[in-house]
């Protein structure tokens, strides 16, 4: 069994432009490539989770969402990154097409997503993380009882900023950005 790094998409790997309504919209951030492929070296698996609702209120078709994450696949190769799994949920319980307006237990900060991988991959949870850019995020982690990485990009310096102060649940870490969230993984901090 290998740990695991469960990786937010936006804000996280990909600069944070609101919905990625259009596949020209999704750009990489800097390091990320090589951040990844210092866990992929490492032997962590690397899971991406990420909430996706823009499918369910109509914003865009879930087939984006899939051509999104084969453009993110292929800008990691070029780093020679890769992520072995990716995991989304296209649902709200307010969502315009009947077909994805549920309330489910894949939107994180429920830990479907979560639960799916662990029932998918080998994975030992003992020595996993959670990295993101939202309180949403910290709140994932600790609702699968994981240690969590806020990174400071996307909406990060925002919700440290606004949001951890009032929250009882706090990020085990606070890092600038992926590349020094995952140094601080490998130097064995948890």
């Amino acid at each position: 069994m290998r740990p695991a790094v469960f990786l937010d998409r936006d804000g996280t790997i990909n600069e944070q432009l609101g919905y990625i309504n259009h596949i020209s919209r999704f750009i990489l951030l800097p390091g990320v490539g090589k951040a990844i492929s210092l866990l992929n070296r490492n032997k962590h698996i690397v899971v991406v989770t990420s909430n996706q609702s823009g499918v369910a209120r109509g914003y865009f078709p879930i087939e984006l969402v899939e051509e999104t994450n084969d453009l993110m696949k292929k800008e990691l190769a070029k780093d020679n990154a890769y992520v072995d799994a990716i995991y989304f949920c296209p649902h709200h319980p307010d969502g315009v097409l009947p077909e994805y307006r549920m309330e489910c237990n894949c939107r994180k900060p429920d830990i479907g997503l979560i639960e799916k991988a662990r029932s998918e991959l080998d994975i030992d949870m003992q020595r996993s993380y959670v990295i993101g850019d939202r309180w949403l995020d910290i709140e994932f982690a600790h609702n699968a009882n994981l240690p969590s990485i806020l990174v400071l990009t996307g909406y990060g310096k925002g919700d440290l900023e606004y949001i951890v102060p009032h929250k009882k649940i706090k990020p085990t870490f606070v890092a600038e950005d992926l590349s020094r969230a995952v140094r601080w993984i490998l130097k064995g901090n948890k």
